[in-house]
């Protein structure tokens, strides 16, 4: 008797379910959901890009997924999101809020925001970064400056092994260390290797399952155990302490000589003092800044992780890369960005690694602030976006062998470098990555300088195919090198 009742009553249930499940006839198509969970249970947990390519070929350059009882739609291809980042540029420019992002920025700051915050928060900041030096050829002495102290590091290593990867991520940062905060760090302090440690904790976790999981059911996980707490634990940490820094520069800084984008963003606060709707606030700051030291942090650094790692797996690349460079520049002379037109060898090589690698498959969720109209179905306001960049960097229509690595592919028959329309490792449109240019000089000087005086090669028993480390962006697993001084 009592286990007809239960079959009774998970019928019921399941009826329930399945009634209540109705896709939206809009929506473009894809895979069919399950309930309560949807998709997630078909997309590869260490590699998701894997399954949305798959998803892709079959359901074509717009499709749907579900995330629980959430429909997300995947923009495929570089044709599908360069019509919709480009040719729809004002339709696309939301931002999804999901509810991790939600719980670590609050809708604050210069990423996680929509609307006019969002649109302020991204105009002062291109204005000022671009005064402090970005994209000019004032930021080359900033990237020299840290260059300069990792070639001292690689060469205290005499060749022997060590792994690359801590110290070109300090050295990463202290860029947009400088440009921000108006000083740099020790390498080797503690407090700085703790945060940039919390960084990379929560960045590996953008990559987990269940960062999915507690974006789909928050209501529940958060009150559960689980990494998900260790993360938000870190965010916390994090904010302290740029608002430790931000603090100090209110009682030192100068309101007629600002010494860097937080001085400026005070000044900005001062300036609107009196606007009880101003955008610009202590607490906006503190998450801007946030952004900006992620952000300016582990993407260029796994870039140039990249680039290293090749280097090792191909060494005839890094020969050919190094004839260039001593033909240009001969052993003594700084790299500039000026160069790379010089050096179109070089320059194809730092292409193909962005290409190949595609640090940011996924690129940033965006979201439909309105129904969007888009090559003949809907996206109902609210839905999820995934501009899936890997696709671009793949579309067999605009690369031949995507697979493999052949900086080849930006050379024409006289060895001028070429470009491709669909190389959009940065993304396009009004979300794109406003840190670009200065992640384009980073990763040119820092690579550049680091062949010119050194041969890379593998630890004796090391080496072989390149892996990548689980998390949100794709990075080579750790690897040690031997750097062996060339002059």
């Amino acid at each position: 008797m009592i286990s007809l009742i239960l079959i009774g009553v998970l019928s019921a249930l399941l009826l329930v379910v399945y009634s209540t499940w109705r896709r939206d006839s809009r929506l473009p198509p894809g895979p069919t959901p399950w309930p309560v969970i949807g998709n997630i249970h078909q997309i590869d947990k260490l590699a998701p890009y894997e399954t949305l390519m798959q998803f892709g070929e079959k359901y074509g350059p717009v499709y749907t997924i579900y995330f629980g009882w959430n429909p997300v739609v995947v923009l495929y291809g570089y044709d599908a999101l360069k019509e919709a980042l480009i040719g729809q540029a004002e339709d696309f420019s939301g931002r999804a809020i999901v509810p991790v992002f939600e719980r670590v920025a609050n809708r604050k700051g210069l990423v996680f925001s929509n609307g006019a915050h969002w649109q302020q928060q991204r105009r002062f900041s291109l204005a000022t970064l671009r005064s402090f030096g970005m994209g000019k050829r004032s930021i080359e002495e900033r990237v020299r400056e840290e260059s300069t102290n990792l070639l001292e590091f690689f060469q205290e290593k005499k060749g022997n092994p060590f792994n690359p990867g801590p110290h070109i991520t300090a050295a990463v940062s202290n860029v947009i260390c400088s440009i921000v905060f108006g000083d740099r760090f020790d390498t080797e302090d503690g407090t700085f290797q703790t945060l940039l440690r919390m960084v990379n904790e929560n960045i590996t976790f953008l990559g987990k399952r269940g960062f999915q999981m507690y974006n789909t059911f928050p209501g529940i996980l958060k009150h559960l155990p689980g990494e998900h707490n260790k993360i938000f634990q870190n965010v916390s940490k994090l904010k302290t302490f740029l608002r430790g820094l931000i603090d100090n520069h209110t009682l030192s800084r100068d309101p007629n000589c600002p010494r860097d984008f937080v001085d400026s963003f005070l000044n900005k606060m001062d300036e609107e003092a009196g606007n009880p709707d101003s955008h610009f606030t202590m607490e906006s700051l503190t998450y801007t800044t946030f952004n900006l030291f992620i952000a300016g942090t582990e993407t260029t650094s796994s870039t140039i992780r990249w680039a290293l790692r090749f280097m090792l797996a191909y060494p005839h690349i890094q020969k050919r890369v190094q004839d260039e460079i001593d033909s240009v520049l001969g052993p003594d002379k700084c790299p500039s960005l000026e160069d790379r037109v010089n050096l179109p060898y070089t320059d194809a090589v730092i292409h193909e690694v962005l290409r190949y690698s595609s640090v940011v498959p996924n690129g940033l969720p965006h979201e439909a602030l309105y129904d969007i109209k888009f090559k003949g179905y809907t996206i109902p306001k609210g839905t999820q976006i995934i501009t899936f960049l890997f696709s671009a960097l793949n579309d067999k229509g605009y690369w031949d062998d995507p697979e493999q690595f052949n900086p080849e592919r930006f050379l024409d028959k006289e060895g001028k470098f070429v470009k491709n329309e669909a190389h959009l490792p940065f993304g396009a449109g009004k979300r794109a990555c406003i840190g670009e240019a200065l992640a384009r000089t980073e990763i040119f000087i820092f690579f550049v300088n680091i062949l010119q005086k050194f041969s890379l090669k593998s630890p004796p028993g090391e080496g072989g195919p390149i892996e990548l480390a689980g998390g949100g962006t794709r990075a080579p697993r750790p690897f040690n090198v031997c750097a062996e001084w060339r002059l």
